[in-house]
């Protein structure tokens, strides 16, 4: 009997041992949309659901040495990186996606932990710019991330938007900020009521909204939604289809979370 073969996902990023973010969560994710994950190693983190404690870092080399068999021998449907801690890695990761022709390469520039960790200095945040931001199909920014990468304060929608153009000026394809409640109700007394993510595809812009769950089980939200993109594009759908459906994913994932840990709670993977 033929069996019909699964897409492949690739991630590279960051191992959390606690199985609330990056690459375990990345897998999980992958394997819930009925792809085939496969994983790089780009950093040991040293955390749990109550925050970031340190971090051993893997070399340009490491990363190349797990990498490269799995291009090679898979055909790599889609990709997305997370964790990237150093110049050497993210340049490694670059010839990597152009050497092999890697498509649908979704960027989940994480720079800062939720707890306040620093996961990458200013020269690897300048240098995931210049090299994977032009590389891309998507990178999926939360507030604070892009106004780390633009330096534009996000004050407003109008913000927002400007935040996303800078970043398409810098190579960026199509561009994902994501928390737009933090801006959208900022300045009202009432709870907010919906979670709004931006997408700017090209010249069009889509706003994508869901209710918005008050809830600690945030840790790893990112990680999923850019692991649930990647495996929709994989899938053969078009980058709105694959943010909607990621959102809907992921909004879920956050109501139906069990309260694991003693701090943020993983969502249900």
């Amino acid at each position: 009997m033929n069996v019909a073969k699964p897409p492949v996902c690739l991630t590279i990023a960051g191992l959390d041992p606690s199985g609330g973010a990056g690459i375990i969560t990345d897998i999980k994710t992958f394997s819930r949309f009925g792809c085939f994950a496969a994983a790089v190693v780009s950093s040991l983190t040293f955390q749990n659901t109550a925050g970031v404690f340190g971090a051993v870092h893997q070399t340009a080399e490491s990363v190349r040495g797990q990498a490269e068999p799995v291009v090679k021998d898979l055909d790599v449907a889609a990709m997305k990186t997370g964790m990237l801690p150093s110049v050497e890695v993210i340049e490694e990761v670059a010839a990597l996606v152009q050497v092999h022709r890697l498509k649908n390469l979704v960027v989940d520039p994480v720079v800062r932990s939720t707890s306040g960790f620093n996961l990458i200095d200013e020269e690897a945040l300048q240098s995931l710019i210049r090299n994977l931001f032009p590389l891309s199909h998507l990178i999926t920014p939360n507030l604070p991330e892009a106004e780390r990468i633009t330096g534009i304060a996000l004050i407003s929608e109008e913000d927002i938007h400007a935040a996303a153009r800078m970043m398409q000026s810098m190579g960026a394809r199509n561009v994902l900020i994501k928390g737009g409640h933090a801006i959208a109700d900022s300045s009202e007394v009432r709870p907010v009521a919906k979670a709004k993510d931006f997408l700017f595809e090209a010249n069009e812009i889509h706003v994508f909204e869901a209710d918005y769950v008050q809830t600690n089980a945030t840790h790893g939200t990112g990680c999923t939604l850019s692991a649930a993109i990647a495996a929709n594009l994989a899938l053969g759908k078009e980058l709105t289809d694959a943010v909607r459906t990621a959102k809907e994913f992921v909004t879920e994932a956050i109501r139906t979370a069990s309260g694991l840990g003693k701090g943020s709670s993983p969502v249900n993977v």
